[in-house]
């Protein structure tokens, strides 16, 4: 029995031990977590503008769309710049005269912010498909550039560039870089 005392202080002492450990990792682990968690929120307005206007042009919200672009945005598409004014117009004229997106799914967003936490380019590869007023359709895989800058406390697109990419070429991408 003697010999019964110290095995179990000592086991006593490694059980204290072992509970002053895992709740010390525990507590890191814990600390950890809420500075991923803050990290991650850190630009959680950017990825909340970015998905806005995405959903914006996908649900065919004209004012919402053009409403994140900056009033003097420059945008490039169709092999050309485009005044954004004369683009508002056309895409309006064409909403109500029947036309719109059936389909714009986004894929592989990448964003980058710049170092002064303001500017930011976010790429991502389009599967499109439009409805002329008349209802056909066209389909469009593309690759898209949006360069976003925070104004004023809110996020606008300063520049954006669209570039088809031809079927033949869709199929060739590496699904990792989709």
């Amino acid at each position: 029995m003697c010999l019964r005392y110290p095995v179990v202080t000592n086991e006593k002492n490694r059980v204290n031990t072992m509970t002053r450990i895992l709740s010390c990792l525990i507590i890191a682990l814990m600390s950890f977590s809420a500075m991923a968690e803050h990290h991650g929120s850190k630009h959680a307005d950017l990825h909340n503008a970015i998905k806005a206007f995405d959903d914006a042009y996908t649900n065919n919200d004209v004012e919402t769309y053009f409403s994140f672009y900056a009033d003097d945005a420059t945008v490039y598409f169709y092999g050309a710049r485009q005044d954004v004014d004369a683009y508002h117009v056309a895409w309006t004229a064409m909403m109500e005269a029947g036309g719109g997106v059936e389909k714009n799914e986004m894929s592989d967003l990448q964003v980058q912010v710049m170092p002064c936490g303001d500017v930011a380019i976010a790429t991502s590869f389009i599967d499109n498909r439009t409805r002329a007023p008349d209802g056909t359709t066209s389909n469009s895989s593309a690759f898209e550039t949006d360069v976003w800058q925070k104004i004023d406390g809110e996020w606008k697109i300063i520049s954006l560039h669209y570039s088809d990419v031809p079927p033949q070429q869709v199929d060739a991408v590496e699904p990792q870089a989709l």
